[in-house]
């Protein structure tokens, strides 16, 4: 750990996390919504998504520019095997993103059909099938698969990698406070008998 960037590289990601954190608001859609009205609707989810592809290769040349030192190389055989699980969390991921929506996940459908940032959906469009039966945050849990099996580590890709799961851990813990705002009592359902990231733990399920 020493002489590395990986201290630098948490550091980095705690910027980058509350930098998101505070776009993914009510506040700043408030903000947003007063100031450009129509056009905040339209185009803010896109706004989102582009900052976030904008700011996350910085974290990728800082792990590339500090000095660092390597951690770990997963050997054969079992590299195969992460290798593998990595392409099926991907096709998990793909799959998760296609049940809530892709055109609303990327912001694409907002410019055609534009909604308040802060309104309520209706319980009926919570998704709990195909993947979310398993699991209440299955895009989490198939990225945490892509992020802890790369098969080369170092220091301050693991400082990445550290750095981000405790990021997504905290703000999932809001995104269900939110949530239990939107839908009530059918999310309050669905949490008690679903785990949250790991399957088959903290599910109540009989």
């Amino acid at each position: 750990m020493q002489n590395t960037g990986f201290w630098w590289m948490i550091l980095a990601v705690a910027v980058y996390g509350a930098l998101h954190s505070l776009l993914a608001s009510h506040a700043a859609k408030g903000w947003a919504e007063r100031q450009f009205g129509e056009n905040a609707r339209r185009f803010y989810r896109l706004f989102f998504v582009v900052f976030a592809l904008i700011t996350s290769p910085v974290l990728l040349i800082l792990v590339l520019i500090l000095p660092d030192r390597p951690l770990y190389t997963i050997p054969m055989p079992w590299v195969l095997l992460t290798l593998a699980l990595q392409g099926l969390a991907l096709f998990g991921l793909n799959a998760a993103v296609g049940q809530t929506g892709s055109a609303a996940f990327l912001g694409l459908q907002q410019i055609s059909h534009p909604v308040p940032l802060r309104s309520r959906a209706g319980p009926e469009q919570l998704a709990t099938g195909g993947l979310y039966r398993y699991v209440r945050h299955p895009i989490y849990t198939t990225t945490f698969v892509l992020i802890w099996l790369i098969p080369v580590v170092t220091w301050n890709i693991f400082g990445l990698m550290l750095g981000f799961t405790i990021y997504t851990f905290i703000g999932t813990l809001f995104e269900e406070r939110k949530l239990r705002e939107e839908f009530g009592e059918a999310y309050e359902a669905y949490r008690r008998k679903t785990p949250m990231v790991i399957p088959f733990i903290g599910s109540r399920r009989t």
